[in-house]
């Protein structure tokens, strides 16, 4: 990454290196592999899934089949870290996907992936305050508490997420890492609760394993919510600057983020699948969506555990939107640092090493979006989250297969002595799946935003990231001294 000359810090500096970021503008972080893995596995809300995305997917997809759809996407995912992990050392950019396609496609291209990736992350991070406000609000009200708009705690946790990005990312990953470690213990409690009383009211569920059961109903529908569960995990690299050792650290980090929240998902659909019987599980999840995986814990753990899945429900939405911020905050950083928006936002804390100028206009466009969704009085899950959740998913399948198309194009132009397997086969292996994948997104995108074929919604979600995508060349033109690597 280039250095930029910038002027004085926020704050006088402290510390040792205070002098040395003041002038420089760089990042202070020590973060380890397990912390970046707290980050990222954070982002994909593992709790949030099996209670939102998982139901759906066995209520509208392929039912008992469901779990095998979470082995499928992790296996092409698998794939594609492969050949991102084998640049990473080649892409010293802390940029992530735009970094990679700038070096391995073309500078337009990478500028407008970094807008794409910047509009899905944005808009899903507003999104999740759609989810959380709601999700506050229901909780609260089990107490005996009266019902308030879900506006009001969704302000609330929109300042404490403010001010926690505001500061040292090492902060951020503490937190992450509580809430994260709460989400995931309470759920692998419902699994062994559900594997050591031999299963629900049929056993354990073996429709994984049938065939006939995974292509069952809407396979497809199945795959869109399997790959809307694992939204972030690919943002390992947009911590490079805050990594101890980069080259280990990100490799490392991505594949145990990958396969974790992957094995997890899968076991803890299936363990749902046994609780519920597999016969009767997808008329369950659809007339009981919102509600399965509480009452679920309920019958297995007690009422203790039901009370507890429902505060850490909220909890992991809190951890969504806190990884997501970060992630957010980290492009506004690296573009600016790379000039090519405003190089005031590329100057970190003089004395906390965070990107604090980048977090503020995170949050303020992100604080926008909600008051739109207020003014507009728009449903917070059924409008607000679902049409901002599709602009995302979209927007990550389409960042994944560009990324992967990059990786190749960065070997075929310098092998660097890297194994024909991790620089060109599993890569266009990741290349077909994802594209396989990403056709599948285009065909139930109508269905994903509650619409019976292509309308505004639809079209208008594929016009704003072509919008963003577009931006790239364009900036790029007006901005020849910025470079992305």
């Amino acid at each position: 990454m280039t250095t930029t000359t910038t002027r004085p810090a926020e704050t006088a500096p402290q510390g040792d290196d205070a002098p040395e970021r003041a002038v420089t503008g760089k990042l202070r972080g020590s973060l380890g592999v397990a912390s970046i893995v707290f980050i990222v596995v954070a982002a994909a809300s593992p709790l949030g899934v099996i209670g939102g995305p998982v139901p759906l997917g066995i209520a509208f997809g392929n039912g008992a089949g469901f779990p095998t759809i979470f082995l499928v996407v992790t296996a092409v995912l698998v794939l594609f870290a492969v050949g991102f992990t084998a640049a990473t050392p080649y892409v010293r950019s802390a940029g992530a996907f735009y970094a990679y396609v700038d070096k391995g496609i073309g500078r337009g291209a990478g500028l407008g992936t970094a807008f794409s990736a910047l509009l899905s992350y944005l808009v899903l991070e507003a999104g999740v305050f759609g989810l959380f406000g709601p999700g506050v609000d229901n909780l609260l009200q089990s107490y005996g508490l009266p019902a308030v708009p879900w506006w009001a705690y969704a302000a609330v946790g929109f300042v404490v997420v403010s001010a926690l990005a505001y500061f040292n990312i090492e902060l951020s990953g503490r937190v992450l890492a509580v809430l994260l470690i709460g989400e995931v213990l309470i759920v692998l409690a419902l699994d062994a609760a559900v594997v050591f009383s031999g299963g629900g009211p049929e056993g354990f569920s073996t429709g994984f394993l049938d065939p006939a059961q995974i292509v069952s109903g809407a396979p497809g529908f199945a795959v869109l919510f399997a790959l809307l569960s694992f939204i972030g995990f690919e943002a390992t690299a947009v911590f490079r600057d805050e990594a101890k050792d980069p080259d280990k650290t990100i490799p490392r980090a991505t594949y145990i983020a990958l396969i974790s929240i992957g094995v997890f998902y899968a076991i803890s659909s299936w363990a749902l699948i046994s609780a519920n019987g597999q016969s009767t599980i997808v008329e369950n999840a659809t007339a009981n969506f919102g509600t399965i995986l509480s009452d679920t814990t309920e019958q297995y753990l007690g009422a203790v555990g039901g009370h507890i899945i429902q505060v850490l429900f909220v909890t992991s939405l809190f951890a969504c939107i806190l990884s997501f911020h970060n992630i957010s905050t980290r492009y506004f950083y690296s573009l600016a640092r790379k000039g090519v928006i405003a190089k005031p936002l590329g100057i970190a804390h003089a004395r906390h090493g965070s990107p604090s100028r980048a977090s503020l206009v995170t949050a303020t466009i992100v604080g926008l979006l909600v008051v739109a969704a207020v003014a507009l009085n728009l449903k917070p899950i059924d409008e607000f989250y679902t049409w901002l959740g599709g602009i995302a998913s979209v927007g990550f399948v389409l960042l994944l297969v560009i990324t992967t198309a990059s990786v190749i194009g960065i070997f075929r132009k310098e092998p660097h002595g890297v194994s024909l397997w991790r620089r060109l086969i599993a890569p266009t292996l990741a290349l077909i799946g994802l594209l396989g994948f990403f056709a599948i997104i285009l065909w139930n995108l109508p269905a994903l935003v509650y619409e019976d074929s292509y309308g505004p919604f639809s079209i208008g979600i594929l016009v704003l990231l072509a919008l963003a995508f577009l931006a790239g060349p364009i900036v790029g033109r007006f901005r020849k001294g910025a470079e992305l690597d």
